[in-house]
């Protein structure tokens, strides 16, 4: 479809200015440091490595002001959700195998791992079951997935996060929704001291490529229209957008003029005083 913009690609992936700034990888032999108590994976996923580079930077920020050393898979990692969204389902098992083997010594040490697009996320907590049934690794993985708002809030004994004095329109990606559910990030967010409001907005329309097919724009923005564009455009300046999908933040972005931001991007902001 004409309307909608195509995401605009950083000028440096989040992969690369990890490297050139330190952050250790499995890659690098971050595995034998990855069993030290206190380390996590931040799985640098397709959206938050190549578009929002930012949002990794933020969530690195974040997970070690929790105090945890952070470690990364190291070059180009994806959960695989493309190939079998698109049918191609062996070459999704042969890739998500490989990824497996990858990550291995730090499932097998078990290593938790923060994914920060609950697309993604998704894959590893429910479809790796059913993909790779008998699979233990797979099964491990599943159990050490979090996302950030569940590890902070689950993981993370004495996470007192920053103070945000703004009030919070907060949208829940779908898969957040259905497979994660939002208590983690309604609880996390409220604990800033934000008034939290989460309409039943459904979906935000975009879901992945189906907002930008010329056959299906205009159900899909008529489904963003239902209640959270509304809702968006209606909420005061001061008003913080939150959303974890890279999906929704884009068609908030592109329909109401509005930057949401993941949760991330809020609580390092928060910790930097500089929120609004």
């Amino acid at each position: 479809a004409p309307q909608p913009a195509l995401p605009t690609v950083a000028q440096q992936s989040f992969v690369k200015w990890a490297r050139h700034h330190g952050v250790p990888s499995l890659a690098g032999g971050g595995d034998r440091a990855g069993q030290a108590s206190g380390t996590v994976i931040l799985f640098t996923d397709t959206f938050n490595n190549y578009f929002t580079p930012e949002t990794s930077k933020s969530a690195l920020a974040v997970l070690r002001h929790a105090n945890r050393d952070v470690v990364i898979p190291g070059g180009h990692v994806c959960c695989g959700r493309p190939l079998y969204d698109f049918g191609f389902l062996d070459d999704a098992k042969r890739y998500l195998r490989q990824l497996l083997e990858r990550l291995g010594p730090a499932i097998d040490a078990g290593v938790q791992m923060v994914v920060l697009e609950p697309s993604c996320a998704s894959v590893f907590r429910d479809e790796l079951r059913s993909l790779l049934p008998t699979d233990a690794r797979a099964e491990r993985l599943r159990r050490q997935t979090f996302l950030l708002s569940e590890f902070l809030e689950r993981e993370c004994p004495g996470y007192e996060p920053p103070r945000i004095d703004a009030p919070v329109l907060l949208h829940g990606h779908c898969h957040h929704k259905a497979l994660m559910k939002m208590g983690d990030e309604e609880s996390l967010l409220r604990r800033t001291g934000a008034t939290v409001t989460a309409p039943d907005a459904g979906c935000c329309g975009m879901a992945g490529p189906f907002g930008f097919d010329v056959e299906k724009y205009d159900v899909s923005r008529a489904i963003g229209e239902r209640k959270l564009l509304p809702a968006v455009r209606s909420a005061t300046p001061y008003t913080v957008i939150v959303s974890d999908g890279f999906s929704c933040r884009e068609r908030i972005g592109q329909e109401t003029g509005r930057k949401a931001l993941h949760l991330a991007d809020v609580l390092a902001r928060g910790c930097r005083g500089d929120i609004r």
